[in-house]
């Protein structure tokens, strides 16, 4: 079955932007000068196939994106992940120029897009001929699955992931979509496609690890999946639309408070009416379960799952990078196996209690 076939409406959310973006002007001159530097000595090679015996070099932003290029790629390339600490929030991450100059010297360069990861703008706007993977534009690409062949409707440049500045006004569509299943399967394809063009004698390999990720992106789905079947529109809250796609997914209703999740997103002390109004959904038990992320808390953040767990309301707690020593399809089938048991969805399997 199609990802595509599985892919939910938009729940409103909020951009994220602010401070938790900004970074530091001293590491982006050192970055910016190394990547001068790099520019000037480099040849057009970027784009053109590896040579013979030479081992394919992909960077990616976060651990997510990494794992997901791992699982295409084998033991064919090199993967490196520049965000991997689970307790650092990658908006806010600094470039490094040790980070530049990998990103410099990849063959190919996977990253989320949508000004999620934005310590790369300046980094790939300065670097030529790069081979690059963007997930946010991808989103909305409709995987079609035929016979052996896997393919990826290419979607149209937009504004909103210019490399021209660091304004990123996503026209309300949520940046965080390694949580949506259709998109990151057309990254895999897309991937598949980029390392075939850069070794063509692994080409069917990468191709077939695609599609071996395809059908375990399905454990996923199964399960959110079930949870729509069995509670449709079900109201559920959260402290910032992180996991908006695996909500969506699930048919879920977000309850909380726009002023309170913008808030929270954009780094800020949300107003004391939207904190109110988030307390009083969780001790009126008005949802069934507050989706937590673990990986920026701060007092208000923790504040609210307090309340949450003093009104007996399951919390399920969602990062933003991988966990340390799991892949992407645990991560994310642990993320929806934690909302099923959270709503009370009957395991794959069984029969719904009632």
């Amino acid at each position: 079955m199609p990802l595509v076939a599985l892919r939910p409406r938009l729940l409103p959310r909020p951009t994220r932007r602010g401070n938790r973006r900004r970074i530091s002007a001293a590491v982006g001159l050192a970055a910016a000068a190394l990547i001068a530097v790099s520019a000037c000595s480099a040849t057009a090679t970027g784009s053109a196939p590896v040579a013979d015996g030479q081992r394919v070099s992909i960077v990616a932003s976060t651990n997510v994106w990494g794992s997901v290029a791992e699982a295409v790629a084998g033991d064919r390339a090199d993967v490196k992940s520049i965000v991997t600490d689970p307790s650092a929030d990658p908006h806010s991450y600094e470039a490094s120029p040790r980070d530049a100059a990998a990103l410099t010297d990849a063959n190919l360069v996977v990253y989320n897009g949508g000004g999620y990861d934005g310590f790369l703008d300046d980094i790939l706007r300065n670097t030529r001929d790069k081979r690059t993977v963007n997930a946010f534009e991808l989103y909305g690409s409709e995987t079609d699955l035929h016979g052996d062949h896997t393919q990826v409707a290419e979607p149209a440049a937009t504004e909103s992931d210019s490399h021209d500045g660091h304004s990123h006004d996503n026209g309300g569509v949520n940046e965080h979509v390694w949580y949506d299943m259709p998109t990151v399967d057309a990254v895999a394809q897309k991937i598949a496609a980029e390392l075939g063009r850069l070794d063509p004698a692994n080409a069917e390999a990468y191709t077939a690890n695609a599609a071996a990720f395809h059908e375990k992106l399905h454990a996923v789905t199964a399960i959110t999946d079930a949870i729509a079947k069995e509670h449709p529109q079900a109201p559920v809250a959260q402290t910032e639309p992180i996991a908006h796609y695996l909500l969506a997914a699930a048919n879920l209703r977000d309850e909380t408070p726009e002023d309170f999740t913008k808030a929270i997103e954009d780094g800020n002390d949300p107003p004391p009416a939207a904190i109110a109004a988030t307390r009083n959904l969780l001790a009126d038990k008005k949802v069934g379960a507050l989706v937590y992320n673990s990986q920026t808390q701060d007092k208000v953040t923790r504040d609210i799952r307090g309340a949450a767990e003093a009104a007996g309301i399951k919390v399920v707690e969602v990062t933003e990078t991988l966990p340390e020593g799991v892949d992407y399809i645990t991560w994310q089938t642990n993320n929806a196996e934690q909302l099923a048991a959270a709503l009370g969805t009957a395991p794959l399997g069984t029969a719904p209690l009632g």
